[in-house]
């Protein structure tokens, strides 16, 4: 989901920066999707996805924020 922050990306794209396949990137993205934290847009084949909307960035980015503060 923190690859997603910035812009929305490909599977492809996902998969490449995080050094899995993409078989694995789209399982994972579909359970995102599933539980509404991703959506997606198709162009042509390629299918890309973006965070839901802004309160998942924030709500990601306070879970981070408080796993830190225990370290």
């Amino acid at each position: 989901m923190y690859a997603l922050f910035e812009h929305e990306m490909c599977v492809c794209d996902i998969a490449a920066l995080l050094n899995m396949t993409q078989s694995a990137v789209s399982h994972q993205l579909r359970v995102l999707k599933q539980a509404r934290l991703v959506k997606y847009r198709k162009e042509g084949k390629v299918v890309y996805y973006s965070l839901d909307d802004e309160h998942i960035k924030d709500i990601v980015k306070e879970g981070l924020e408080h796993i830190n503060e225990g370290r």
